[in-house]
């Protein structure tokens, strides 16, 4: 039996190979804290478990501050970290590429479960890109992402059934929450006259938000930022902006700014000036510790900055 160790050294971590060494790597696992583990890969999703799991998990997030989910590659410490766990949640609906075959195969293995989140919201409530794959972006809708709240939940129960009351307890206070969230988006964006609700961004990330909150959306890279944008895709988007006299765009935490620079200059020489609005949070939160370190926190600095862009408020 090859153990994980071995697994890493060898130099090539094929999709098996990483399965294989997470579940050999796994040991039941309360911490020294009493605590169990909980592994996700997006800081959202882990944001979810914490707060529903409350002090009888220790939930932590594979991918960081400014890291872009599509093109993510698991380090050695990651294998660690995924064979420590409990339980393991993902997204799902492909947003973490070839990752998602490692989770797939880990929950095969039966050795701990690897629940795929997103995967929960209906398909009716599902946007597409291309014929058979999904926008994995749900958690810019929050009344997606608290369906993606209530997995996480059922998740929970189901893998530490003993303290199946407390998070329910939780649950009832954080998804009321994102409830009063969902509400006050709603509210903010509306402040905006429907004909300026245009939001340009680095990459096709923002469609749920767009459809939820009643935007048009444009994104200049597709919805996974492996799809470089061309000179073409710069200089029709320029045109777009310029045209519609759209006031701002934006760039993202997770995603060079180059590109959005480049449309700009694009813009300028059409004799059009569009602002750059502000940084958004797209396939990742803002740093620990500060408010946009959570998946609320984010949310409501994404909306403050482009309602300000948009509205000229900034």
């Amino acid at each position: 039996m090859m153990t994980r160790r071995r697994l890493i050294a060898g130099g090539v971590l094929t999709v098996g190979a990483i399965a294989t060494g997470v579940a050999f790597a796994s040991e039941s696992s309360l911490r020294d804290d009493g605590r169990s583990r909980v592994t996700a890969t997006v800081g959202m999703i882990a944001d979810v478990a914490r707060n529903i799991g409350g002090e009888r998990i220790d939930a932590i997030g594979l991918m960081g501050p400014g890291v872009d989910p599509h093109l993510y590659k698991p380090s050695a410490g990651d294998i660690t970290r995924l064979g420590d766990a409990d339980l393991i949640l993902y997204g799902g609906l492909h947003l973490e590429g070839r990752m998602s075959e490692t989770f797939d195969k880990i929950d095969e293995l039966g050795d701990k479960p690897a629940v795929a989140v997103s995967e929960t919201i209906p398909v009716e409530r599902r946007l597409r890109f291309g014929p058979e794959m999904w926008d994995p972006h749900v958690w810019f809708d929050v009344s997606l992402w608290r369906l993606v709240g209530d997995r996480i939940l059922q998740a929970l129960v189901e893998t530490f059934p003993a303290y199946a009351d407390d998070f329910a307890a939780n649950a009832e206070v954080y998804l009321g929450k994102l409830d009063e969230l969902d509400a006050w988006v709603l509210e903010a964006t509306h402040r905006i006259p429907e004909e300026q609700r245009v939001l340009v961004t680095a990459h096709d990330a923002f469609n749920y938000f767009g459809r939820r909150y009643g935007f048009e959306v444009r994104g200049l890279q597709g919805m996974s930022t492996a799809t470089e944008a061309g000179a073409g895709d710069v200089q029709d988007l320029a045109a777009f902006i310029t045209e519609r006299q759209i006031r701002a765009m934006f760039i993202e935490s997770s995603v060079p700014p180059s590109t959005i620079e480049a449309v700009q200059a694009a813009c300028r020489a059409k004799g059009w000036d569009v602002a750059i609005g502000g940084e958004l949070y797209s396939d990742a939160m803002g740093e620990s510790g500060t408010p946009e370190g959570t998946y609320i926190g984010m949310v409501r600095a994404n909306v403050h900055t482009i309602v300000d862009a948009l509205l000229g408020e900034g």
